[in-house]
């Protein structure tokens, strides 16, 4: 951990692993977040920025100041980074059509970006750029597209959040640390507005 002069005192990381759900207590007895994190972060009332479903892993970022909290999850503000496995044969088309974006339901999901990075069977691994996070975001919007061998909807098997704006994944699973305060002036610097 970074000396206590150059902490932020405004937000921590988690490296957030599977199997946690993202909320202060769950009604159904689910692990949280929270379980992971020393007491002091629930009971000094640390809040999550943003959310990560009960089967995705990786950064989610705490602050008890709500400026900072609506600064980073406020849509088209800052970008966030996903590694993603999906099962199925990801094509040019499908990266082209998840730019443009794909009605599900009642929303227009896209991603600003998309790479792909390798492929190992039926199985393609992305790498995804979003600007905003409506709820199972990626899932949904992979889930719109088909494989176009099989015909079955693209399914995302694992799904790992590795930065948030500037601030890059350096954790180990389930550990935790304190921004360093460069860290948090070129993360709340890079903002768009």
């Amino acid at each position: 951990m970074a000396g206590l002069e150059t902490q932020s005192k405004e937000l921590l990381a988690l490296y957030k692993p599977k199997g946690y759900v993202v909320t202060r207590s769950d009604e159904r007895g689910r692990k949280t977040v929270y379980d992971l994190l020393p007491d002091w972060v629930f009971n000094d009332a640390w809040m999550p920025i943003g959310r990560l479903d009960l089967d995705s892993k990786g950064l989610l970022l705490f602050t008890q100041n709500g400026q900072i909290g609506n600064a980073l999850t406020k849509p088209a503000n800052c970008i966030k980074t996903y590694e993603i496995w999906v099962r199925g044969h990801v094509t040019q088309t499908h990266i082209d059509l998840a730019k443009q974006g794909v009605k599900n339901k009642e929303d227009i999901l896209k991603a600003l970006e998309v790479e792909k990075i390798s492929k190992g069977g039926a199985k393609t691994k992305l790498r995804i750029k979003i600007d905003e996070g409506k709820n199972r975001h990626i899932r949904r919007l992979f889930g719109t597209l088909s494989d176009p061998k099989f015909g079955t909807p693209l399914k995302v098997l694992d799904l790992k959040r590795v930065s948030i704006g500037s601030f890059e994944l350096d954790l180990e699973l389930g550990k935790w640390r304190y921004l360093t305060l460069d860290e948090e002036k070129r993360l709340m610097g890079n903002l768009k507005n």
